[in-house]
């Protein structure tokens, strides 16, 4: 059984950035003391990329042996390789290309000019991770790797990765990648994880800041329906860590608010 959510509070979206960026260094330090290497699946959005450009600030970025990192992405836009509005790229400029990375432990979605279609390049994609599962020893019948940790964005309509309130990516079962078309969000075609390869994951961070995702955050952490609120659907295999500031938070059920989950100075 998946692991039920805990929250924890910071200030504001620049203290929630910091100590967010420190708690993954620590936690892919950890990881590879334990076992030579560690696999994260990356987000984008104002503060996802936030918390990337905070970890090669954080003294501790030395840490981590970064070559020995892999990298996946949670949904991709479908634009052109080369376009700003890239998840990819915006990582990149942020935190990737400032790492001694392994270029074979990177693998970002495929692009509009490379795929004829959002589908297309959701089908490579899911290949890619069902080799990568083989290749980690996951056995003949997994169809991702294991994710050590997975980082979430919350859109103030509760979409988490690219999935949307009531569309198809959201009730999909069958899939690990699917595609998605007339996304409410520019651009609208893009490609994504789905909920079932979201939750494969041992532990899923869900990183929010700004009191338009209140309401969101809120209707999550009270048990709402995942096709109405996808975010409400997450569940980690071992934590699901909700990494909020205190506008985010403002719509937190009281239960929830105990223990390592009160506000932080």
């Amino acid at each position: 059984m998946n692991a039920e959510p805990t929250v924890s509070i910071q200030a504001d979206p620049a203290i929630l950035a910091a100590t967010a960026a420190g708690r993954l260094v620590a936690k892919l330090a950890a990881l590879q003391a334990e076992r030579g290497e560690a696999t994260v699946v990356l987000t984008g959005g104002t503060l996802g990329i936030a918390m990337l450009a905070a970890v090669g600030e954080a003294e501790s970025v030395a840490d981590v042996d970064w070559s020995r990192v892999n990298f996946w992405w949670g949904d991709e836009r479908f634009v052109a390789k080369d376009s700003p509005d890239r998840n990819e790229l915006q990582a990149r400029a942020a935190l990737l290309d400032r790492l001694a990375l392994d270029p074979a432990r990177v693998h970002p979605f495929g692009a509009a000019d490379e795929f004829t279609g959002p589908d297309a390049a959701a089908a490579a994609y899911a290949d890619e991770l069902r080799e990568a599962a083989r290749v980690d020893g996951a056995g003949a019948d997994a169809a991702v790797p294991r994710f050590d940790v997975l980082l979430l964005g919350i859109g103030p309509d509760a979409h988490i990765a690219s999935l949307f309130p009531e569309m198809a990516g959201i009730r999909e079962t069958a899939r690990t990648v699917v595609g998605v078309h007339g996304s409410p969000k520019p651009p609208p075609e893009r490609v994504s994880l789905t909920l079932g390869a979201i939750n494969s994951a041992d532990e899923i961070w869900l990183v929010a800041g700004g009191k338009d995702k209140a309401g969101a955050v809120g209707l999550a952490l009270a048990g709402a329906s995942p096709v109405q609120v996808p975010a409400a659907g997450v569940r980690g295999r071992r934590q699901t860590l909700w990494l909020l500031d205190e506008q985010a938070a403002a719509e937190v059920p009281r239960s929830l608010l105990d223990g390592d989950s009160r506000p932080e100075d």
